[in-house]
């Protein structure tokens, strides 16, 4: 799955609760804390990491990673690729049920399916899908799924999450109740959802994983980082992720040290700012190319992620076996960026400082939403075009807002978001050129009919060094063309509190054993 990032988003892997301990003192609840407010809990149209958070707690694929990055079943007790890997057959498993009550079936597998191809709903995801052929249920707990050419993704794109027939059949699914009273599969259920303040989900007591020991998980919205910070003083908050400066500045007291334990790790995704590719301003790729070298990112990973981070040089994750180490950063070059921005047309005629073309001056606006470090990052953007001559606005906007009213539109001149990324790199949604429509992830509009070509190449090759070798050479494109530029790949910085047991770092992150936590009895705090 591909997902514009306002928080880092990990992966979720669940196992059967191993600790005496967590089964003699369940209770109590996890209260996290969210900088955007979900736009949909319908799984196949949330697009955003704030809806992607809460689904991963109510809903379930076929397969998922579990905490080496393997794929592992889930709704699916295990499968066997057939006709050299043309066909997944996969057997479901037969104690699961919904939070309704309902059983679920392979019909259930066939609903999503077919809402998912469907050219009415408006999902970022249907790409992994129109290569299947057909899909056979032979029982109530075995299907047959065959794609019309190898597809390497095949079996990873079954982490998409699995929507119940029974109650969403016959809806449109971009304006059901369902969006904001979902019923999933998962280890917790939705109890309620109170706009702009917080969301409030129970453990399921009849999950087939084993029920969670902590039976409450408490969402707040709260779109301030500082505010977060705060709270987190106050131990009004559980869990939530560090700004850098708050991890190597500020968590570093008496107080953080006994009742929080922090981690850090490479995270699933990176930072980029992103054109609007029908904009007069970014269609010529050398004033691409110019800006990427007027912005200097090793400032940005010094001064906005305090060095917690790297560079980033393309689409793929620098532990990826995707990535290509060939592929250097782009020295910090402000001369050189002004040469090429004057061969395009750009020029300082009339002595004001500031570049200007046709009478009209290089001026645009950068959008981007309520974090700090994004901000940051703007910020020293804005100083770095300044110094060559392009005027440059920072509007900080609200998570949502954000999405509604300018990405899903393509009301923006430039963004500066972030791409969470899965450990199957397969980058087909974002940057195919067939990926435009609205609600899908190609919203800056890049078409190249090389691009696209590797892309298709990429998902047909199953042997990993071919495949390899075909995203090198996507990611040579990629940076040479700039239709983003790709600014750095963060730490994911989270911060939990020592009363919650059983955390695990690993590969996946740390939640993977999520329904293992437990808080000791006397530490509890939450009634549920």
């Amino acid at each position: 799955m591909r997902l514009p990032a306002a928080a880092i988003v990990i992966a979720l892997a669940w196992h059967t609760p191993a600790s005496a301990a967590g089964l003699t003192d369940a209770g109590d609840a996890v209260v996290t804390a969210s900088i955007g407010e979900p736009s949909t809990l319908v799984p196949i149209v949330a697009a955003d990491s704030a809806s992607h958070g809460i689904c991963s707690l109510l809903f379930n694929g076929l397969v998922k990673y579990d905490k080496t990055l393997q794929l592992a079943g889930d709704l699916a007790e295990r499968w066997e690729a057939l006709d050299r890997g043309l066909t997944l057959r996969f057997h479901l498993r037969r104690d699961v049920r919904w939070h309704d009550g309902a059983p679920f079936t392979a019909d259930d597998v066939r609903f999503t399916y077919d809402a998912l191809i469907n050219p009415a709903v408006r999902t970022p995801y249907r790409g992994d899908f129109e290569r299947i052929r057909a899909l056979r249920i032979l029982d109530p707990w075995t299907l047959e799924i065959t794609y019309a050419e190898p597809f390497a993704p095949g079996l990873a794109s079954w982490t998409m999450w699995i929507m119940p027939r029974h109650l969403l059949q016959g809806q449109d699914l971009h304006t059901t109740p369902f969006a904001r009273q979902p019923v999933g599969t998962g280890p917790y259920r939705f109890r309620r959802w109170r706009s702009a303040e917080l969301i409030e989900l129970d453990a399921n007591p009849d999950y087939f994983a084993g029920a969670p020991a902590i039976r409450g998980w408490i969402e707040r919205i709260i779109p301030d980082e500082a505010t977060t910070f705060l709270e987190l003083q106050t131990e009004g908050v559980d869990l939530a992720s560090l700004t850098p400066l708050q991890y190597q500045r500020q968590t570093n007291t008496p107080f953080f040290a006994a009742h929080y334990q922090r981690a850090r790790y490479p995270s699933f995704g990176y930072t980029y700012l992103g054109y609007n590719l029908r904009h007069p301003l970014f269609q010529d790729p050398g004033v691409r190319q110019a800006l990427n070298l007027a912005i200097d990112k090793r400032e940005i990973v010094q001064g906005a992620l305090l060095g917690l981070g790297q560079v980033a040089t393309g689409p793929f994750l620098p532990d990826s076996w995707a990535f290509d180490p060939a592929v250097a950063a782009a020295p910090y070059d402000p001369a050189r960026a002004r040469a090429l921005l004057a061969e395009a047309g750009w020029r300082d005629t009339d002595g004001d400082g500031w570049l200007d073309r046709d009478g009209r001056p290089f001026a645009f606006t950068i959008l981007t939403n309520q974090n700090l470090t994004r901000e940051l990052t703007a910020q020293i953007i804005q100083q770095r075009l300044k110094a060559i001559g392009i005027r440059v606005q920072v509007r900080v906007v609200e998570w949502s807002s954000l999405l509604a009213h300018f990405i899903h539109p393509r009301r923006f001149e430039a963004i500066l978001m972030g791409w969470g990324l899965s450990p199957e790199p397969d980058p087909y949604d974002i940057w195919h050129s067939s990926k435009t429509k609205p609600g899908e992830f190609n919203f800056i509009g890049y078409a190249n009919p090389v691009v696209d070509r590797l892309l298709e190449d990429g998902r047909q090759t199953f042997d990993q060094t071919q495949r390899a070798a075909i995203y090198h050479e996507l990611q040579r494109i990629l940076y040479h063309e700039q239709p983003v530029c790709f600014l750095y790949v963060a730490d994911a910085l989270p911060i939990i509190h020592r009363r919650i047991r059983n955390i695990e770092v690993t590969p996946a992150g740390f939640q993977h054993n999520l329904v293992e936590w437990y808080v000791p009895r006397h530490e509890h705090r939450y009634e549920f």
